[in-house]
């Protein structure tokens, strides 16, 4: 199926490459500076700086479908914008369009009742604060989220929360304010899918502890401020809690739809941009008498990488379709093949062009380490490659189960 651009999406991409062109990509020498001299712990000026401009220009909230908060775009409207934010580490976040705050903004305005709505889905809308999603934790198998043993018990008026979590982005961002958080209220149901809930935190209550800053392959910051959080004795509101108890699945499969969505349209972008980076290098640098660009190992790392670009942007589009059409449910399949393919795919383009920059690929003079990173860690975050293969095979053995 051909996926055409209506005209309010072509001209929304017309104006989100141009503010890439006069802000972004000439800032970004700066943005990887500041991330490295001032660490996880603070905010960057030039995202300050720059995030202003972006909501005057009316590029801000892009990503919520559907909703009274956002553009109103559906997921398929809103891939090819994603995508060319994802060119750039910078991008998402000035276009108030960053992981995880967009997961726990759409939680917010989903589930959320109206006093969670006026205290943290409106500064979040804004770009005034930050939140964290607090899933994974160190001393279990995250991969299976039943295995979670961090606990939310009720008390009064209250629920006490105790847990360590890691892998909670952003909580060292000072900016933070509020934390979803996923425990287990009822570890006894026999339903393990019942056993879980999550709960409002916010980050400056008695108990809460960010302990360190977790590196992604040596990087602090970008592209990932990954961090430990300890919940120890944490009180809170019954109010706090989303839904009810023993909802966080339900919630969970909310929000990470289109989390994982958002992340394989900026990854496209990402593996887009880095293939450009290849082609530029391989045409300027000259080995064994000739232009590497004409070396046919060249030669065929480009068009292989042209080629998994497309199938990955097509899958891309049909998920993001899917989930328009029929709904996050339906589509599992076509989001978890993503999922797998898209983190996969841009493995192996900013591998092959690593390789052609040759030593200076692995620094990140060229943005190529912190590129592989980003994709190297997509393997995992949001689930990883084993666990959407085993659902894709699950389902798809279960449309043979009469043959």
């Amino acid at each position: 199926m051909f996926y055409e651009q209506s005209q309010k999406v072509g001209e929304l991409k017309h104006r989100v490459r141009s503010f890439m062109d006069r802000h972004v990509y000439p800032n970004e020498v700066r943005f990887y500076k500041e991330a490295e001299e001032l660490g996880p712990w603070k905010v960057y000026p030039v995202v300050e700086e720059l995030k202003p401009k972006a909501r005057e220009g009316g590029l801000w909230n892009l990503f919520l479908p559907q909703s009274e908060h956002g553009a109103g775009l559906t997921n398929l409207e809103y891939a090819p914008l994603c995508e060319v934010m994802g060119r750039s580490h910078l991008a998402p976040e000035l276009f108030n369009c960053s992981a995880p705050d967009t997961g726990n903004m759409e939680v917010l305005a989903r589930y959320g009742t109206r006093e969670h709505q006026e205290k943290w889905l409106k500064p979040l809308l804004a770009g005034e604060i930050r939140s964290c999603f607090a899933m994974t934790e160190p001393a279990v198998a995250s991969s299976d989220a039943t295995n979670i043993e961090s606990s939310i018990v009720r008390d009064g008026d209250d629920y006490v929360i105790n847990g360590r979590k890691w892998y909670t982005t952003n909580a060292t961002d000072p900016r933070c304010r509020i934390c979803i958080f996923m425990g287990k209220t009822d570890p006894d149901n026999p339903d393990r899918h019942r056993q879980q809930s999550m709960i409002l935190v916010p980050m400056d209550t008695p108990g809460v502890k960010v302990l360190r800053p977790i590196p992604v392959f040596g990087f602090y910051g970008v592209p990932d401020r990954a961090s430990e959080v300890v919940f120890d004795n944490v009180r809170v509101p019954a109010t706090n809690m989303l839904l009810g108890e023993g909802r966080g699945f339900e919630i969970a499969q909310g929000r990470l739809g289109p989390g994982r969505i958002h992340h394989c349209m900026r990854l496209i972008g990402l593996a887009e941009r880095t293939l450009e980076k290849m082609c530029a290098r391989t045409r300027s640098r000259v080995a064994f008498g000739r232009p590497v660009s004409e070396q046919t190992v060249t030669q065929e790392r480009i068009a292989e990488s042209r080629i998994m670009i497309e199938q990955s942007r097509l899958l891309t589009l049909h998920a993001a379709h899917m989930m328009d059409t029929v709904g996050n449910r339906e589509a599992k399949a076509e989001i978890a093949m993503i999922k797998v393919a898209v983190p996969n795919m841009a493995c192996q383009v900013i591998d092959w062009t690593i390789q052609a920059h040759g030593g200076g690929g692995t620094s990140n003079d060229f943005g190529l380490a912190a590129a592989y990173a980003t994709a190297r860690l997509l393997r995992l975050a949001d689930g990883p490659d084993e666990v959407h293969r085993n659902q894709i095979a699950r389902l798809e053995l279960r449309k043979h189960g009469n043959a």
